[in-house]
């Protein structure tokens, strides 16, 4: 079977918060929002380019929940950016938090780091 990935999906306990983080922070796109009232959620979805070009990442805001617990199988989603420290320090000066500092992968010498978003999904920063 042919197919593309499209996008992850992700549930937040903040909409306005999580798209900040994405877009103000990681420097994505709200590419377009979907308010669904009658099933009592919202979705956003952020990305770096369209979605007829590349993945992006659904962010889905369910009325009145405001926490998810995380269980154990979910590892991180992976983001290529330029310059890896400079991302950390952005996401630090944005409020946000980095969980490894920006340095060699071990046992490699690709660079990377990992944040977490509001909600504590862990992004991977891989610098391309």
């Amino acid at each position: 079977m042919q197919g593309r990935m499209l996008h992850t999906m992700i549930r937040v306990g903040d909409l306005d918060r999580s798209v900040a983080f994405y877009t103000n922070l990681l420097g994505m796109k709200e590419l377009r929002r979907r308010d669904v009232p009658d099933g009592k959620y919202t979705l956003v979805f952020v990305g770096y380019a369209d979605e007829s070009e590349q993945a992006v990442i659904e962010l889905t805001y369910n009325y009145g929940v405001h926490s998810y617990e995380m269980g154990n199988a979910f590892g991180h989603l992976a983001v290529g950016v330029p310059d890896v420290a400079a991302a950390c320090e952005a996401v630090r000066n944005g409020g946000g938090k980095v969980t490894r500092e920006a340095g060699p992968v071990k046992f490699g010498s690709t660079i990377i780091a990992f944040v977490e978003d509001p909600d504590g999904y862990k992004m991977e920063l891989i610098q391309r």
